[in-house]
């Protein structure tokens, strides 16, 4: 793979790089995005109705289910090329952070700490009604696709049922987390953004603030959208190809 000379140069000389990662990274070790087709026995789901406080009131056993399995998947997914290039990046540079829309915990597997998860995650839950979370890790579904409905465990503080600790259509995201995302891409002299269609608001613009800083901003995706222009590139490739590629063209 081929890399502009301005775009290495941009990365061997950052002080700061951000990395924004989307759903496409998490596919690519075999997690279904939220535009992908359900199968087994939620196929005849779509994953927009399943994932709302409305439905989570209207039948939370079977919000709770969808849920756990989806944990299920994670829990066997394992991070692939583009998460472990990413861990590798934060020894190379002087300072990297990790932004991601990703609910999963890959990147952490793979050996990058100090994630911003900008929409939740799986592995958080919190009581739907005093929003406490439990002191204990939940356990692992041992058969995920035995049934749809599951009971949610109930809050130890108020009896509450849990809900799954992600952001929801219709809900904010978190506050603290889009700040600190917002504060190191208008701080960054490089942001990669790898793996997301850049349609989701408020998160998509994170690139954008970026790059109106004076930042270089590269986007890697197998459809990559339309350039600003100056310090604006774009690869074509999944991650996990593109990803160990720049680090090694950059640092080799």
């Amino acid at each position: 793979m081929t890399f502009a000379p301005a775009l290495l140069d941009a990365l061997r000389n950052a002080r700061h790089v951000v990395v924004f990662t989307g759903a496409g990274v998490s596919a690519e070790s075999g997690i279904p995005t939220f535009r992908d087709a359900l199968t087994g026995l939620w196929a005849r789901f779509e994953p927009s109705r399943l994932a709302t406080a409305e439905a989570f009131r209207a039948d939370p056993s079977l919000v709770w289910g969808w849920y756990q399995w989806r944990r299920s998947l994670v829990h066997r997914a394992q991070p692939n090329p583009a998460h472990r290039a990413i861990a590798a990046l934060a020894g190379k540079v002087p300072r990297l952070t990790l932004v991601t829309q990703n609910v999963d915990d890959l990147h952490e597997r793979a050996g990058s700490p100090s994630v911003i998860h900008l929409h939740g995650q799986l592995e958080r839950p919190r009581c739907f009604t005093c929003q406490r979370e439990p002191e204990a890790p939940l356990p692992v579904p041992d058969e995920p696709d035995a049934g749809r409905h599951v009971t949610p465990p109930a809050c130890a503080h108020c009896g509450g049922p849990l809900r799954p600790g992600v952001v929801w259509f219709g809900e904010s995201l978190p506050m603290n987390a889009m700040d600190r995302a917002f504060e190191a891409a208008e701080n960054c002299d490089l942001l990669i953004s790898v793996g997301t269609s850049g349609v989701v608001y408020p998160a998509a613009e994170i690139p954008q603030v970026a790059w109106r800083a004076g930042a270089t901003v590269l986007h890697i995706n197998p459809a990559p959208g339309p350039l600003h222009g100056e310090r604006d590139f774009a690869l074509a490739s999944a991650a996990g190809v593109a990803l160990p590629a720049l680090v090694e063209a950059a640092f080799s």
